[in-house]
């Protein structure tokens, strides 16, 4: 498979890119800054400078054409402000969502975050997060050509991963290791059967493979 993700650099992204290699899959990172193109090479990736705040959605497509599948695993970080939020984590979303379907590329996975939900109240830039990436979920549920799952992990942590999980529509908050969600994300990809549902994900005593299963009903 050839999967192109966004936000390549990211410490989840970098993870699902070893795995994806290390199986023998053609991992493509989108990437901003070119001086990370070594860490997605070290981790087995093909880097792909592309701003997605600035990228129109035919250069985007152009970028996922002949792709099998999309991950959107961008984000404006820790450090950013409301603007941001708004620019990447639901305009970002957005283009990728659009370009994607510009690319005939169907199977779309979204890394959200619990709580996400566009009328989330508050005025903290954490509370513009949770709208942003809400309004962007929504944006990207609404799009009937895209073959979508909308994972929302809890609070990450870089643990080492237990291979063990909780992924239900609802599972209440709770920890997870970045490990354990780009175990997941891996199976999602295999895992057809998971389009059109919005998952929670915690620590758990599910192994991943069953965990997936189970939400897709087989």
């Amino acid at each position: 498979m050839r999967i192109v993700i966004a936000g390549g650099h990211g410490q989840i992204a970098l993870r699902l890119e070893r795995l994806l290699a290390a199986r023998g899959d053609e991992a493509v990172g989108i990437i901003r800054n070119p001086q990370q193109s070594e860490d997605l090479r070290a981790a087995g990736a093909e880097p792909l400078v592309l701003d997605l705040e600035s990228a129109s959605a035919e250069e985007v497509a152009e970028a996922l054409r002949g792709a099998d599948a999309a991950v959107f695993a961008a984000g404006a970080g820790p450090n950013s402000g409301t603007e941001r939020k708004g620019s990447v984590d639901r305009g970002a979303a957005v283009l990728f969502a659009d370009a994607a379907e510009h690319a005939g590329v169907r199977r779309y996975i979204v890394i959200s975050s619990m709580g996400a939900d566009p009328d989330h109240p508050g005025t903290e830039v954490f509370d513009a997060y949770l709208r942003a990436k809400g309004e962007a979920d929504a944006y990207v549920r609404s799009r009937a050509a895209l073959a979508w799952t909308v994972l929302r992990p809890g609070m990450l942590t870089n643990d080492a991963g237990t291979g063990q999980v909780l992924l239900q529509a609802s599972t209440g908050r709770g920890p997870v290791p970045r490990d354990d969600v780009a175990a997941v994300l891996l199976e999602l990809l295999d895992t057809p059967a998971t389009a059109g549902l919005t998952l929670e994900l915690i620590s758990g005593n599910v192994p991943v493979t069953v965990a997936v299963k189970d939400v897709a009903g087989n």
